[in-house]
């Protein structure tokens, strides 16, 4: 008897290696380029991607618009499906792979856990983001344009940056509260596109052109169709982007203690600061401008913090707990390598760092930056950021922030 149950194991242990051998290998995304498609009731917005790393454990994969290349890092494989999860923006893509294939969706969680799903598919190859019939573009979008945006019965003020080389498009269209990012696309003849995917929401722009200085055309999201109408203009411009989050009356600065990523009350009062200019930024590790605006003043930090200059970071986000705000937020550290404090604030939205700031007449911008200088007293309240997709006005904001932190060091 104990032999035929030794011989029964000793099988049983042979065939499962027999079928463990039999599972095939799990493949990874084949490295280069892909065109992905984000396919809508009335719309597709296409997008192109990179992969790199020809094992499984190795993929990173790259999100391309324009110059931007914005890493996704994390890619799991389960035989053959692929989950690729964009922690920063709470979004997720899933599906199943072949060879040259990928077919899934895009799913993102809004704050009040709603997930937003939409059809993606993507295909490997060089292929291009938007189909071309290789018409001459009859008219340039390079320059400068006022947008108008209409939506839900309101009208929008906007700009817009184009640069056009040949048939190819980049660009972006600046808000108070910010810009678009990334906008890459082509000119056809006298109609246009371009589109974005930069791991939060994606974007796309339809175009004609009405004569060689007006155009109509659509602005498309995942939750909406808009309006545009465009007319050149190369003065366009914003808002005075200083005046809409001033100090209350009476008031010459602002106070705040708040938790850094280890738990450690951080104030402004705070020996560190005193007797030096201080920026404050306030943002939110879901906030694709608040990203951009990092990046720079991450990089600026780096080469003028000996200066006598420091640089508090006030993080709002998602849920109002410090553990999950601690992952958020350092996650946003590391992406960008932030060498200054990262405080968590409160719960994401203009009404609680509105609360958490009450010296001023309210937050209504992702990022808004407070400028102090020495002796403590606000200087400068600067809302928005018009990052580096948008050409000129980037080029502009470094010009006046270096010029606006030298005069504060020079007192």
């Amino acid at each position: 008897m104990r032999n035929i149950r030794t011989f029964c194991f000793i099988a049983f242990l042979s065939l499962s290696g027999l079928i463990t051998s039999c599972k095939s290998p799990v493949k990874p995304m084949k490295e280069g380029l892909w065109r992905g498609v984000f396919v809508l009731p009335e719309n597709e917005i296409p997008f192109t991607f990179e992969v790199k790393g020809k094992l499984a454990d190795s993929t990173s994969i790259f999100l391309i618009n324009g110059d931007d290349r914005f890493e996704l890092k994390k890619v799991f494989y389960s035989n053959d499906s692929v989950t690729i999860p964009i922690d920063l923006y709470d979004v997720v893509l899933r599906g199943k792979l072949t060879e040259n294939t990928f077919d899934g969706s895009y799913n993102k969680r809004a704050a009040n856990n709603k997930i937003t799903s939409i059809p993606l598919i993507a295909t490997f190859g060089a292929l291009p983001r938007f189909p071309s019939t290789n018409t001459i573009p009859t008219v340039s979008l390079d320059g400068t344009w006022d947008v108008t945006i209409y939506a839900d019965g309101n009208s929008e003020k906007t700009v817009g940056n184009f640069s056009q080389k040949g048939t190819r498009l980049t660009g972006s269209i600046l808000e108070s509260t910010g810009d678009y990012r990334f906008l890459e696309g082509v000119a056809d003849g006298k109609i246009f596109s371009l589109s974005a995917f930069g791991g939060s929401t994606p974007y796309l722009v339809k175009g004609e052109f009405l004569n060689d200085s007006t155009f109509t055309g659509e602005f498309i999201t995942l939750r909406k169709i808009s309006k545009l109408e465009g007319k050149r203009n190369p003065g366009a411009a914003l808002p005075d982007p200083y005046s809409a989050s001033p100090l209350k009356e009476g008031y010459s600065t602002v106070e705040f203690s708040f938790p850094d990523l280890e738990g450690k009350q951080v104030s402004l009062s705070d020996s560190k600061y005193k007797g030096k200019v201080v920026i404050v930024t306030i943002l939110g590790s879901w906030c694709p401008n608040c990203l951009d605006e990092n990046a720079y003043l991450s990089s600026w930090y780096k080469i003028n913090q000996q200066r006598g200059v420091e640089i508090i970071g006030l993080g709002f986000e998602r849920k109002d707990d410090f553990e999950s705000a601690k992952i958020a937020l350092t996650n946003l550290k590391n992406r960008l390598g932030i060498p200054y404090e990262i405080l968590f604030a409160g719960k994401s939205g203009t009404e609680s760092a509105s609360k958490a700031l009450p010296a001023l007449k309210g937050i209504f911008v992702f990022p808004t930056t407070i400028f102090i200088d020495k002796k403590g007293k606000v200087r400068k309240v600067h809302t928005g950021f018009s990052g580096p997709a948008t050409g000129k006005f980037f080029t502009e904001f470094k010009v006046e922030f270096n010029g606006l932190i030298d005069s504060l060091l020079a007192e």
